[in-house]
């Protein structure tokens, strides 16, 4: 089981599978609603539990995926794709530690920011594999 929250402990989830590898999103809609690329892991919903749900602010930011924040502190949570029913991705900053994973691909490359480079040998996608 993994567990986290945001900054302030207003929502709270736990994952009762294992974690895949993350990815690390490097599109303009990731880098401006976390401020950096966004790092998440997909999850089945069915094994995602969230404590303080109603903390939970849902900002839809296209046609196909809904992001979700903490209303309390603002803490980047969750990545929905409203027509998927059968995960969500939750940010890898937010678990507690140990997680047992390593980054698996970084996506959306060719949008990444000028001011930092991708050195790290992990696979690069220029969309989502």
């Amino acid at each position: 089981m993994h567990k986290g929250s945001c900054l302030c402990g207003a929502v709270r989830f736990e994952v009762t599978c294992e974690l895949e590898g993350p990815d690390a999103c490097h599109c303009t809609q990731c880098r401006k609603s976390s401020g950096h690329y966004f790092a998440s892991v997909n999850v089945p919903r069915t094994a995602l539990t969230v404590e303080g749900a109603g903390n939970v602010t849902w900002f839809q930011s296209s046609g196909k995926v809904r992001r979700g924040f903490c209303s309390k502190c603002g803490s980047p949570l969750f990545w929905d794709p409203i027509f998927k029913q059968e995960w969500t991705s939750v940010a890898m900053g937010a678990f507690e530690k140990p997680t047992n994973t390593k980054l698996a691909v970084h996506i959306f490359v060719a949008d990444k920011g000028d001011y930092y480079d991708i050195a790290d040998g992990v696979r690069q996608e220029m969309a989502p594999p």
